[in-house]
């Protein structure tokens, strides 16, 4: 698994943390041999567990997220024009809030983060979404990263 796959199945993780309101290290800990066994069959990033090089960016990424949520939230609302964050999709809150997080505690560069959310974006919801993510992400750089 690279890093875009472990990116991925942090996105997964962050996901359903939307739904079952686990803390970042709760979620962690589905990260095992017996989940991913039952999950094989039908995602291929399920199929090896992620290599020891990717430990630490799953951990810090996932824990990281769900402790800064305010404030990922915030940049959200602030650059969504018009839209309440309750409003946005899941999916697309936990992409925005991924790729934000990794521009501001994990030094990720700007190019790779986005375009990573827009592929993720791509593949988990609409073209619309991808382009919708694509708007906010440039705001937030433009006016919260230091050029």
């Amino acid at each position: 698994m690279n890093r875009s796959g472990a990116r991925e199945l942090v996105f997964h993780l962050l996901f359903a943390g939307e739904y079952n309101g686990k803390t970042g290290g709760e979620l962690l800990e589905e990260v095992s041999e017996e989940n991913f066994g039952l999950l094989q069959e039908e995602y291929e990033l399920y199929r090896e567990l992620p290599p020891q090089s990717q430990e630490e960016y799953i951990r810090r990424a996932v824990t990281g997220v769900r402790e800064h949520l305010p404030e990922l939230d915030g940049y959200i609302e602030k650059y969504a024009k018009g839209w309440n964050v309750g409003r946005i999709s899941a999916v697309s809150k936990c992409i925005l809030r991924l790729s934000m997080y990794e521009m501001l505690y994990l030094e990720i560069p700007v190019g790779a983060s986005v375009n990573e959310a827009l592929e993720l974006a791509k593949r988990y919801d609409s073209p619309e979404a991808a382009a919708f993510i694509n708007g906010i992400l440039g705001s937030f750089v433009k006016q919260e990263l230091p050029q």
